[in-house]
């Protein structure tokens, strides 16, 4: 739910004026365009074949937004686009990275793991930091990185970066940590090193994505189920407003902390051990109106709706009900919007714009907020017709071109 650093390789910028990718039968992780050129850079760049290859996806969210750091549920699912990683250990002290997508090298100590000027290392800095907490020596490395998640859309990128960084020192070192352990250390990597409160969602969706499959995730003791996305001939199509977020720079750790503010309001009127807005019911919320300030309301009143809302949509899922699942999709869009406020005009025109189309049975808002995209259920023949129909009165209004995306699930972090 947070914005990443690392943009598109090259290749996706052949036209930023509408992006479409729909692949009917995803490929396989191992045949991967980006891999290869990830391949014949390190090799380029080291004159040697890397000790490990690890790829990490980025990932939508169905529902539940901004539910994951009030310890809520969230239904994520892992996409065919994705961050790389080569490496291999350094026969100095010093590491050398490469960023093929800014075409930038840094050459560092990573004894102890120190911020740079330049952002995108230290999202591999803070996961060397965290290692190093945990008392496991990371020696020096070299590795290239590359990844075509689009940037600043909502698909978390630099969690993928994170988990892919992760998942690939993890292997290289053989420190046997589970797939939990290293969504934790990433989250904390963001908490401590790039000053994200960030939930769990984002890199525990990375590391454990199944194709054609959902997770609804337990924020608040990790458990979680898997529920197959039976689309019956609809697609997961994402609009890009093309407005670019920062949540490190944004409201998003003000969202969180009046939510905390809320919970410890609560927790005094009610005489109770609220740990989070996971113990507490909506209706409470509602009953507390006169004691909380406006903004703290509206924020609990949001997310207490949403968890449930979540869980109700995960039955959705089970029965098959696409269309009352699109229905919740709709209301979750109204409360980040009008009650949560991390909505922005370019979202708020492109929900209202599809909210009564026969061919659209939900669309909200996804990510973070304050930018990014769309993410919404639309019958696969009347995807591109939708798309020709919004694209115009979108840049008329906004003055930016409207991009496309048709999301298709894939698998999690993998060792190629």
């Amino acid at each position: 739910m947070h914005f990443a650093y690392l943009p598109p390789i090259q290749a996706c910028f052949f036209d930023l004026n509408f992006y479409f990718w729909q692949l009917k039968t995803p490929p396989t992780v191992t045949t991967s365009k980006l891999q290869t050129e990830v391949l014949a850079a390190f090799h380029s760049q080291f004159q040697a074949a890397p000790q490990v290859v690890v790829r990490s996806p980025g990932r939508i969210n169905l529902i539940g937004e901004h539910t994951d750091y009030n310890e809520g549920f969230v239904l994520p699912a892992a996409v065919n686009k994705a961050v790389w990683i080569a490496l291999s250990p350094s026969e100095s002290k010093t590491s050398t990275w490469f960023s093929l997508d800014f075409q930038e090298k840094v050459e560092l100590n990573i004894h102890p793991a120190q911020a740079q000027s330049l952002r995108w290392p230290n999202y591999l800095l803070g996961i060397v930091q965290q290692f190093q907490l945990l008392g496991i020596e990371v020696p020096a490395f070299n590795c290239v990185i590359a990844g075509d998640v689009p940037l600043g859309a909502g698909m978390s990128s630099s969690a993928a970066l994170e988990a892919a960084v992760a998942f690939a020192i993890n292997e290289w070192l053989g420190t046997a940590l589970s797939r939990i352990e290293l969504a934790l250390l990433c989250q904390r990597s963001e908490h401590q090193f790039i000053g994200v409160k960030c939930g769990i969602m984002d890199m525990f969706a990375s590391l454990h994505g199944k194709r054609g499959q959902a997770i609804r995730l337990d924020c608040r003791d990790l458990s979680y189920d898997y529920f197959p996305i039976d689309l019956q001939g609809y697609s997961l199509v994402l609009f890009d407003t093309q407005v670019k977020h920062s949540l490190a720079d944004s409201e998003y750790n003000q969202r969180r902390a009046a939510c905390e503010e809320g919970v410890a309001i609560l927790g005094e009127k009610y005489q109770a051990n609220f740990k989070s807005l996971r113990d507490i019911m909506q209706q409470q919320v509602i009953e507390s109106a006169a004691i909380l300030p406006a903004h703290i309301f509206q924020a609990c009143h949001y997310v207490t709706g949403e968890i449930q809302r979540t869980l109700n949509a995960c039955e959705d899922l089970k029965a098959g009900n696409l269309a009352a699942f699109g229905q919740k999709m709709f209301l979750t869009h109204a409360g980040l919007s009008e009650q949560y406020r991390v909505s922005c005009p370019e979202l708020d025109f492109l929900v209202d714009a599809v909210k009564n189309h026969p061919q659209v049975l939900g669309s909200r808002m996804m990510g973070g907020g304050f930018g990014g995209c769309t993410i919404n259920i639309v019958a696969e023949n009347a995807v591109q017709d939708l798309y020709e129909g919004l694209k115009g009165p979108y840049a008329e209004k906004f003055g930016r071109k409207l991009g496309m995306y048709v999301a298709v699930t894939d698998e999690g972090s993998t060792r190629l």
